[in-house]
């Protein structure tokens, strides 16, 4: 339904509403309700046909909405203190009460991910039904093309007219996945109304490497296991997956937002074994005949057990001598390997860098420069690590705009 509040513009019928927020996703629809609960006329411009397009196809359908453990210190951000305040202001545990009382079944999943356990719907139908309570309206398949701002109000055409609000919330996110309408509007925003935007980059991404590599085994695509992942003095404890371009899977996605061109990855891939050397002395000893490919495979898959070992796979272990077996522990727990590159945003899950979160209030997320301008979720310069952190950032910072604007 779409509630128009009319005026005259310069003689021409204007739209006018006391805030706009341009972006339905999970930030921009959270913000709307809770300025619509302060019985303010909001408008929610939504450039896809549908709203919360990521939210439907994030946690493989079911959407990891939030984290039992977030805090402020695991987000990346130029300014480490600037999360701090909107995530105390709503916290995880408010959206997981939201969630209860929307009649919404979840369940943890691991490091305490929390996702539905029907579909990702069920969370865009729960903001939609806040939005509704608000009297939202929302138009999608809608673009706003040109913002002025002129006598502490702004005034802007979009594609299906002109209006004007005493404020506009900038809740488009970032470069992620642009097959879902992915753009830089938010930066475009801030640059015209001279607010710094700092460097982005892809986060939460798989990375690739050359053919001839150490990180490039295309035979092993689909291989998955348990490994320590060490980047730039950050480590991560979880599954690994080798792709036909390059590594995947959990633990590398975390390192991925703390890589950059040049750095090293270092893969522990016995984790769970600290003296792997003797270990595999004891092998030697308790399985002589056995080909130490198959030995390697009681630790790691085969496939990959057999790609480290090359053509020493098909030796007796009581061949191998015991500087090939340090060598062969080497790989096994410090194996080095530099990507060419990161999948880019096709893939990336969210979008590191963005507006710089010393032009913007910490409480309210509004400009300092220009009043009534706010940006909020993945536009802004706050990342965080895989497993719903960032979901929480787009609910917390929308609520603190939304007490405001």
């Amino acid at each position: 339904m779409h509630i128009n509040y009319w005026s005259v513009y310069y003689g021409v019928m204007s739209l006018n509403y006391d805030s706009v927020v341009v972006g339905g996703g999970a930030a921009g629809l959270m913000c709307a309700s809770e300025i619509g609960k302060r019985n303010k006329r909001v408008l929610v411009i939504e450039r896809n046909s549908k709203v919360g397009r990521k939210i439907l196809i994030s946690g493989g359908g079911r959407c990891n909405f939030t984290n039992f453990y977030v805090s402020p210190d695991l987000y990346i951000s130029d300014n480490v203190h600037f999360q701090i305040s909107a995530l105390s202001q709503y916290t995880n545990f408010d959206f997981i009460d939201l969630v209860e009382r929307s009649g919404i079944s979840y369940h943890e999943k691991t490091l305490g991910q929390l996702f539905c356990d029907g579909s990702a719907k069920q969370i865009v139908d729960m903001l939609l039904n806040e939005c509704s309570k608000s009297n939202v309206d929302i138009r999608t398949s809608a673009s706003l093309e040109d913002i002025r701002y002129i006598g502490n109000r702004f005034h802007w055409n979009a594609s299906f007219g002109n209006g004007s609000s005493d404020s506009i919330v900038i809740a488009t996110g970032g470069l992620s996945i642009p097959k879902i309408g992915a753009t830089g509007f938010a930066y475009d925003i801030a640059s015209q109304f001279g607010i710094s935007v700092n460097e982005t980059r892809p986060g939460l991404v798989p990375l690739v490497f050359q053919q001839g590599n150490p990180g490039y085994f295309p035979d092993l695509s689909g291989v998955s296991l348990r490994a320590r992942v060490h980047c730039n003095r950050h480590y991560w404890d979880e599954n690994i997956l080798f792709t036909h371009r390059g590594l995947s899977g959990p633990a590398i996605l975390q390192a991925s937002s703390y890589w950059t061109q040049g750095d090293e990855i270092k893969l522990d891939l016995v984790p769970n074994v600290i003296n792997f050397y003797d270990d595999l002395i004891n092998q030697r000893e308790l399985y002589a005949n056995f080909e130490i490919g198959t030995v390697l495979g009681k630790f790691v898959p085969k496939r990959l057990a057999k790609a480290i070992l090359g053509g020493l796979a098909s030796s007796r272990i009581r061949s191998v001598s015991e500087p090939e077996l340090k060598r062969i522990t080497s790989l096994m727990k410090h194996y080095i390997t530099i990507p060419t590159n990161t999948d880019g945003y096709r893939s990336a899950e969210v979008t590191i860098g963005g507006v710089n979160t010393k032009e913007l209030s910490s409480k309210t997320m509004e400009s300092k420069k220009i009043n009534g301008l706010y940006f909020i979720g993945e536009a802004v310069d706050v990342t965080g690590p895989l497993g719903g952190y960032n979901f929480q950032w787009a609910w917390s910072s929308g609520f603190a705009a939304g007490q405001i604007a």
